[in-house]
């Protein structure tokens, strides 16, 4: 998997324990009704144990694969870029995986590689744009190919990858989006960002 820095909105280490100070343990102990004969170290250490032990309970029986959302038509690196906007629209995501005629993840287009090849910053600055007759959009669009505007590579996730595993793939990217493979780097579907958070929160309340 492909080693990029983590981005300052990329998705919260869930799996990474608080440290906890004695005035910390002080305080909550203050809190609990009763005599506690624990030191404050004792305290951190099973708060340590458990919390490795809820997100083990939690998170048990996570793989990637049970989050994947099929994708009906992937890209490919030799089409137009007019061509993958309408893909990615019909697909109902804002983002679709490149593949190659095997099938293997090769790059991810996002609306962001849009902007970025139109040479803008944000959609009302595109709109603006289109308003003004030599500002080039069709021809950027309909003659430039897929390859030229796509993030590559691609960050993947591994169908048995567990809950830490995938969260640190969105720790590497802000998309909302990363694609599901399997062991040979064929794509199987994506995994969407709010679904990874819905089943924290799920696994987070059973």
């Amino acid at each position: 998997m492909p080693n990029t820095q983590p981005l300052t909105n990329a998705t919260p280490n869930y799996s990474a324990e608080i440290e906890i100070t004695d005035e910390d343990v002080i305080d909550a102990m203050q809190h609990i009704s009763g005599y506690l004969d624990i030191s404050t170290e004792d305290f951190r250490d099973i708060y340590h144990l458990a919390h490795r032990h809820a997100l083990g309970r939690i998170f048990k029986s996570f793989k990637a694969e049970t989050l994947v959302r099929k994708v009906i038509e992937p890209l490919h690196s030799d089409m137009h870029l007019g061509e993958a906007a309408k893909i990615i629209i019909c697909s109902g995501f804002k983002s679709l995986p490149v593949v190659d005629s095997k099938g293997c993840v090769v790059g991810m287009l996002t609306e962001t590689d849009y902007l970025r090849k139109l040479k803008v910053d944000s959609f009302l600055e595109l709109l603006l744009s289109m308003l003004d007759e030599s500002f080039e959009f069709k021809h950027r669009c309909h003659e430039t190919n897929v390859s030229e505007a796509m993030t590559s590579p691609a960050i993947t996730i591994n169908r048995e990858a567990d809950f830490p595993g995938v969260v640190s793939a969105f720790n590497k990217h802000d998309g909302r989006c990363t694609p599901v493979v399997d062991s040979e780097g064929h794509l199987l579907g994506v995994l969407l960002r709010k679904d990874l958070f819905a089943s924290f929160n799920k696994g987070a309340t059973k």
